[in-house]
């Protein structure tokens, strides 16, 4: 019963309002006609037929815009996720990368529906802007060197795209005259069309102008976008991929293209809240991501994911709700019926052109100015993760960039931790000095602690804790307020400090303590069994558990020793 009631709950969200169904119908042909050139131009960046990518843009459309929790995000192909597919399917052979690329998309999205599930949304929050920055213009770089090939009409060779831009280079005897006319009059055409009204059709209009011209020509030197394989005519049957096909690459590959979407998708719902301003749910829309993923490659499509370009359009062009995006897929099926066999007749430097354009717009120069005006650290984080998107696979790269940014908050949260010491004023207030370097004989010396304790915090927390060496029963009351679990290292942390105090005749008194540490420090052990140790557990009453262990360390210094 649960089941049908969240069933008729879900239909009832997703069906068209009668009031804007009109309106995101216009819309969505808008988003189609742009979507017809940005899936080829993702399929020319994997690495297979661009038909690929426009069956992506029908079926993963559709399937993310039933489901997404972000009304106004449009799932398709995108750059990052194609580039991620290319790099993995780099080693397969032509013949075999569709299939491959088909099984990959599936796992892919099998990855982000588990994602959402397991409601990991809230990891994405650790992922430093800085990586992320330097990951994304190390794609965009990519992107543009990849194809100043294709532009060319040259063969290039080399191991990423930046060998492949210098093997042009030195020779440039391979470049076909024609192709690179084409690409450079596509060019102009997107600059030219850039800041006028006519912005949404411009990429269509750099696609097709040129592609007549070499037609009526009959140029037949220039390579075309049939040329990569034959443009089936209608919409492909469903079709499971083959298992035989899958490799722990591909599985590699699969993670990265999860990862890229993911954090990508992140970035995009947060420039489309919803229209009733209700918040988003990342979760629900890795969710809707993998969905579309799954969708894709059950009906021969690239990897999509949360689209910069084509949300953007969307919610310019007036989207009303999530059936601007539905729309969009459906239309583009259309197109697709009724235009496939035109596909095969777009000069592929067009869409070479298109990329390289894209690829520059997308390269964040204000952010990484930003970064590195920020600090040594955000540095070598944005630095770093430029550098491997460049010359490592996007797996690899992604890896390195997934490790950086649990080092960078492990070294964050211990830099950031701070100890002060707080004087009790007449008032119960407390007056907060920097923390001493020694302890004296026979005085109290409360402290609080500012920042995670952690792994490395509690270890910085050892080295900040004021040295008990040469004092005669010194007594220190650390406040740990706010504190719902501890971790083994700070344990010993505690349980070492405990012991020095002790060795010089004084104590350690804990205060503000959490019942759950409260247990913790119970089953532990280590602490609670040095001599002096006192505990004093939190209460409603903030503050108030501190002075009660402050007060109870200076009756005891008063006792004789």
């Amino acid at each position: 019963m649960a089941i049908a009631d969240r069933a008729k709950g879900w239909l009832r969200g997703v069906a068209p309002d009668r009031h804007t169904v009109r309106k995101d119908l216009v819309v969505g042909l808008s988003g189609a006609i742009s979507g017809v050139p940005d899936g080829m131009a993702a399929s020319v960046l994997a690495g297979v037929n661009p038909v690929y990518g426009l069956y992506a843009g029908v079926f993963g459309t559709i399937g993310g815009g039933l489901t997404a929790g972000t009304r106004l995000m449009v799932i398709s192909a995108t750059s990052a996720a194609a580039v991620a597919a290319g790099s993995a399917l780099a080693g397969v052979p032509a013949a075999d990368r569709p299939s491959a690329l088909f099984l990959m998309t599936v796992l892919a999205g099998v990855l982000m529906v588990l994602a959402g599930l397991a409601r990991l949304g809230r990891y994405l929050r650790f992922v430093p802007h800085s990586v992320m920055i330097g990951f994304l213009c190390g794609v965009a770089v990519n992107i543009v060197l990849g194809q100043l090939p294709d532009l060319a009409g040259a063969t290039a060779s080399g191991p990423f795209a930046l060998a492949k831009a210098w093997d042009l280079l030195l020779h440039p005897g391979r470049v076909n005259g024609g192709a690179l006319v084409a690409g450079l009059s596509a060019i102009a055409v997107l600059v030219a069309f850039a800041n006028t009204r006519f912005a949404a059709y411009s990429t269509l209009v750099a696609l097709i102008v040129p592609s007549v011209v070499v037609a009526v020509v009959n140029a037949e030197s220039i390579p075309v976008a049939g040329d990569a394989g034959g443009i089936p005519s209608g919409l492909p049957a469903p079709a499971l991929p083959h298992l035989s096909d899958f490799s722990p690459g591909l599985l590699a590959g699969a993670f990265a293209v999860a990862a890229v979407v993911l954090v990508q998708g992140a970035g995009v719902s947060e420039s489309a809240p919803n229209p009733d301003k209700t918040r988003t749910d990342p979760n629900r829309d890795f969710l809707a991501q993998g969905v579309g993923n799954l969708l894709a490659g059950v009906f021969r499509g690239q990897p999509v994911g949360g689209s910069v370009g084509r949300t953007a359009l969307n919610v310019s062009s007036g989207a009303a709700d999530r059936w601007a995006a539905i729309f969009s897929g459906l239309w583009m099926a259309a197109l697709l019926l009724l235009f496939s066999r035109l596909v095969g007749a777009v000069v592929l430097s067009t869409l070479a052109a298109v990329l390289i354009v894209a690829g520059v717009r997308s390269f964040r120069a204000a952010d990484v100015r930003a970064i590195l005006r920020t600090g040594a650290i955000s540095r070598i984080a944005v630095v770093v993760t430029f550098l491997a998107t460049l010359f490592l696979p996007v797996a690899a790269a992604v890896g390195i960039g997934v490790v950086l940014s649990l080092l960078m908050q492990l070294n964050r949260e211990a830099g950031d931790l701070r100890v002060v010491r707080l004087i009790p004023r007449d008032d119960g207030a407390f007056v907060e000095q920097p923390a001493p370097g020694r302890l004296e004989s026979r005085q109290v010396v409360l402290l609080d602690v500012y920042g995670s304790l952690f792994y490395a915090g509690a270890r910085t927390l050892q080295i900040r804790l004021p040295d008990p060496a040469g004092a005669e029963r010194p007594v220190v009351v650390l406040r740990l307020r706010g504190r719902a679990m501890l971790g083994s290292t700070a344990f010993a942390v505690l349980a070492d400090y405990a012991a020095r105090l002790a060795d010089a005749g004084g104590r350690l008194y804990l205060t503000g303590v959490d019942p759950k540490v409260l247990r913790q420090l119970h089953r532990n052990r280590a602490v609670d069994k040095v001599d002096g140790v006192q505990i004093f557990e939190a209460s409603d009453v903030v503050g108030e558990s501190s002075l009660e262990g402050y007060h109870a360390a200076q009756r005891w210094l008063a006792t004789p020793g």
